[in-house]
């Protein structure tokens, strides 16, 4: 039986007011993994606004956390203490739209309607819970745009490379990610995170 828009607004505060910081990550992990450090680094203390239609996002933004020297930041972790603690998930920074897409082993192609992609943009992808990604496709590693018509687009492991060669049909999400890298000690400003129930 699918929640109601109501169900899911009161999981998704329950779970906001459980993870109220926010650290900075190099590259996507399911347990918390690869997370800044060194320097002034520190995660901060967040609050978030409200759910509503399903929804709940960042409230009081921007947020700047404090980075090394000789890092990049891409994600977003949250977590229920200021060091340690418990995981709860990690997000591409830059709060770029997440789009549904589905792709066919036959040609390769991802269609995520209503996405303006462009190419070389580099991008994540997760999978839509109940379904799997397309075969060759890795949860959150990092692929670049290619061959983008429209809504339609290929991936690429590298820039400029050549597409991905998928082995069986999937679907999931997609979204555009701009890492930030500091040659030297720095802040990264993290302008919001909108997280859904779906």
């Amino acid at each position: 039986m699918p929640l109601s828009t109501a169900d899911i607004n009161s999981l998704l505060s329950t779970w906001a007011t459980s993870v109220p910081y926010m650290s900075a990550h190099s590259a996507w992990s399911a347990s918390g993994a690869n997370e800044l450090s060194g320097g002034s680094y520190a995660r901060v203390a967040v609050t978030w606004g409200s759910p509503a239609g399903g929804a709940i996002a960042l409230s009081g933004t921007p947020y700047t956390i404090n980075v090394p020297a000789s890092s990049t930041a891409a994600f977003v972790g949250f977590w229920s203490a200021a060091s340690g603690g418990t995981f709860a998930g990690m997000f591409p920074g830059g709060n770029a739209p997440a789009y549904t897409f589905a792709a066919a082993q036959s040609t390769g192609v991802f269609l995520a309607p209503g996405s303006t992609y462009s190419n070389g943009q580099e991008a994540v992808m997760f999978p839509v819970p109940g379904s799997v990604l397309p075969g060759g496709i890795t949860e959150g590693a990092v692929y670049y745009i290619i061959g983008v018509s429209s809504d339609t687009f290929e991936v690429s492991t590298t820039s400029g490379g050549s597409a991905v060669s998928l082995s069986s049909d999937g679907s999931g999400f997609v979204q555009v990610i701009t890492p930030e890298t500091f040659s030297s000690a720095g802040t990264y400003s993290v302008t919001g995170v909108t997280v859904t129930g779906v």
